[in-house]
């Protein structure tokens, strides 16, 4: 069996710094490569999912404090198109005015970026349906946002406890989606979820180029 090659990545990020995060973004608003995006609370496992995704365990930084990263930052991968890992949202200690800010880039983002052709929306698997999670998908509907969802942390709930965990999940969000949007579960320590979601991330790419 040949040994698989990582993909070529380059890391641009933008800081949080208002001015800097501005120039930055306007500069990738230019760029024609689409772009799959990531969202989800803090410490949802992000930063891990995009080291499994790129087999490169230290390419993102991952933290055990909530809230830690502040930043957008943009992988290319493959000079074909972005991965883009969007600042954690719903962390309380940061206080109001800080998730207030937090909350107008992420959205300033999805309704701005016309290359954005998927937002995957990252759940932990081993927790019941958050109010804040519910809201932030109800929002992405309204504003017709083409998203999946990742359940997260798989290899932390024992048996078939993972997907009992999501069919529950799912039962919750078909109170109010008549169609339920892709989904899949992952685990970034046992690399469950790798394949099928770059899989998919393939076929959009595909279909986007026509």
């Amino acid at each position: 069996m040949m040994k698989e090659t990582p993909p070529t990545l380059t890391l641009e990020a933008t800081t949080f710094n208002k001015p800097q995060l501005q120039e930055q973004l306007s500069v990738l608003e230019q760029r024609q490569e689409a772009q799959i995006a990531l969202a989800g609370r803090s410490n949802v496992g992000k930063s891990s999912l995009i080291n499994m995704l790129t087999k490169r365990p230290k390419l993102a930084m991952t933290s055990s404090t909530p809230g830690k990263t502040l930043l957008i930052n943009h992988f290319l991968v493959n000079n074909e198109w972005y991965l883009v890992d969007l600042p954690g949202y719903g962390f309380a200690l940061r206080g109001k005015k800080q998730v207030d800010k937090i909350q107008k880039i992420i959205e300033d983002y999805i309704l701005g970026r016309e290359q954005m052709t998927n937002l995957f929306v990252l759940i932990d698997c081993r927790l019941e349906p958050q109010k804040i999670d519910l809201e932030f998908m109800e929002w992405l509907g309204e504003n017709e946002v083409p998203f999946a969802i990742i359940f997260t942390k798989a290899d932390k709930l024992s048996g078939g406890k993972a997907k009992d965990n999501v069919n529950k999940y799912l039962k919750k969000l078909s109170e109010q989606w008549e169609e339920l949007p892709p989904y899949f579960l992952s685990s970034s320590e046992k690399k469950l979820g790798r394949k099928e979601i770059l899989d998919y991330i393939e076929s959009i790419n595909r279909s986007v180029k026509g």
